[in-house]
């Protein structure tokens, strides 16, 4: 349990993890690979077809390879016929955005246009499966990379994220409805972070990890539930392993984050967490074959598949994979 270790976290938690690797469940497999590497992008499943949009990509130029922030690329995964499909890209790209999908329409919001969490963007978007196509709607109330988005209620949630990377996080939550193309804003998030974890249970929205400062270090284990009924938020059991930076699903019942960005000699991270809300507990699955962070996971029919992210910290060691993860 060196990682743990290393994190230097309380000991009931190493406690608590030791348990849970000995019991540890899941089997990972491979699935056709991203068209390139991508890091920093985002994942979501409509209609049974995953779509991978967004992020860092590498070109060659001069010779020598060159990592765009800012391209968008919008690609489509079809787990029937375990293939890859290009389709329009964002009009505006950028890393680092937030997803959610609402009424079969995917919607992107936020980001960083360019590296290292900066010049960060107000831009929303719905994109239409449908018909390939993309709109522009009213900005988000504020800039800011890494929020988390999602639906609820008819209703777009975004929820954190940061400006720049010098300033830190911030506690924003600004809600979007589609029926007046307008933000408002809702009762902030306690704790102010980024690269959070988020989902929908029981009509509440859950927010869990995240990333306080631009330090990797200051990543959390805290875990919020927003009631929009009350417009406030209670507190969850927090995550056996601070974390941010991975990504996240929510599979079987259970919210997971997979991964994350960094530990304290500087590794990327192999840890797969879940959350049962009927329990309020969390245990460790099956860990990721390879440790990465800056990927995006998407679950389609009954499998959790996970693209792309970084092997290092920062936008270092891009990949491509696509890894598939199930439970008995």
């Amino acid at each position: 349990m060196k990682r743990l270790a290393a994190l230097a976290v309380p000991a009931f938690l190493l406690t608590f993890a030791g348990a849970s690797a000995q019991e540890a469940q899941g089997a990972w497999s491979k699935a056709a690979p991203l068209p390139g590497v991508r890091s920093e992008l985002q994942a979501i499943a409509v209609g049974e077809k995953i779509y991978a949009i967004g992020g860092n990509v590498v070109v060659p130029k001069d010779g020598k390879p060159e990592t765009l922030p800012d391209a968008g690329p919008n690609q489509v995964y079809d787990p029937a016929t375990d293939a890859w499909r290009a389709l329009a890209p964002v009009p505006k790209g950028a890393n680092h955005t937030g997803i959610a999908a609402l009424n079969g329409k995917i919607y992107v919001g936020g980001g960083f246009t360019g590296r290292a969490h900066t010049k960060s963007t107000d831009a929303f978007f719905a994109y239409d499966p449908a018909t390939d196509r993309w709109q522009e709607l009213a900005p988000m109330l504020s800039p800011r990379g890494a929020p988390a988005l999602i639906a609820l209620n008819g209703k777009i949630h975004a929820i954190g994220g940061r400006i720049v990377n010098a300033n830190g996080a911030v506690p924003a939550h600004e809600v979007y409805d589609p029926s007046t193309n307008t933000w408002t804003p809702a009762a902030p998030l306690p704790v102010a972070r980024d690269h959070v974890g988020i989902a929908v249970v029981d009509g509440k929205i859950h927010i869990y990890g995240g990333r306080k400062t631009d330090a990797v270090m200051s990543k959390v284990g805290l875990h919020h539930v927003y009631d929009p009924a009350t417009d406030r938020w209670t507190e969850a059991a927090p995550m056996p392993v601070p974390v941010s930076s991975g990504t996240f699903a929510q599979y079987r019942g259970l919210l997971l984050y997979l991964g994350g960005e960094c530990t304290a000699d500087d590794k990327t991270m192999s840890e797969v967490q879940a959350y049962d809300p009927k329990t309020d507990k969390w245990r460790l699955l099956a860990p990721m074959p390879v440790a990465r962070h800056a990927q995006a996971a998407a679950v389609a029919g009954d499998k959790v598949y996970m693209m792309g992210g970084s092997t290092g910290c920062g936008a270092v060691g891009l990949l491509a994979d696509n890894l598939v993860f199930t439970l008995p």
